[in-house]
């Protein structure tokens, strides 16, 4: 009888001691288990949701990217082109001498001068000589000069006469800049 009591009273104790250990083991466990699959199952959402947003705004930054592209295109146009500098001088001195060849001038010299820096773009000048039959043909080469797209400046201009009886023709020295982005 003893034993039965004995027995008796460790099937109880038995039986917590077995739920306690299941209880730790198992249920504290699975439970750790779902909460972390829960966080990354939010973490997963929010990462879901941040695509969704950034998929939706696609065709705005698209649009975004196409005008920065076309602001490029229209300030390089204002820029000479050229792979090398001595490709952008040459472009620079054709260009100038078709201008004064255009307005009757005829061309007598001239010289490439030292590139500058100016941050990321250079400046790139030309000197010239050249005679223009009259000051209306100066006028002109002038104003096509400074109105011209990519820019040119005339950074230093001298201009005589070449007869002083017959005051037509104009020895002029110009001396022109421009901007260019080649390296």
């Amino acid at each position: 009888m003893k034993r039965n009591k004995t027995l008796i009273a460790t099937i109880p104790l038995m039986a917590m001691l077995i739920g306690l250990v299941m209880y730790q083991h198992v249920y504290l466990r699975t439970q750790t288990d779902v909460n972390s699959i829960r966080e990354e199952q939010a973490i997963k959402t929010k990462t879901l949701e941040r695509y969704i947003t950034l998929i939706s705004e696609k065709p705005q930054l698209e649009k975004n990217l196409a005008s920065l592209k076309e602001a490029r295109k229209a300030d390089d146009s204002k820029l000479i082109e050229g792979q090398t500098l001595s490709l952008a001088a040459a472009t620079l001195q054709d260009m100038v001498k078709d201008i004064i060849t255009g307005r009757g001038g005829t061309i007598s010299s001239e010289r490439v001068g030292k590139p500058e820096d100016l941050n990321k773009f250079k400046v790139i000048s030309v000197s010239l000589d050249a005679v223009l039959p009259d000051s209306g043909a100066l006028t002109d080469v002038l104003y096509s000069i400074e109105t011209r797209t990519p820019f040119l400046i005339v950074k230093e201009i001298d201009t005589r006469v070449r007869n002083y009886r017959n005051p037509k023709e104009l020895m002029v020295k110009l001396d022109i800049s421009a901007m260019t982005g080649s390296r």
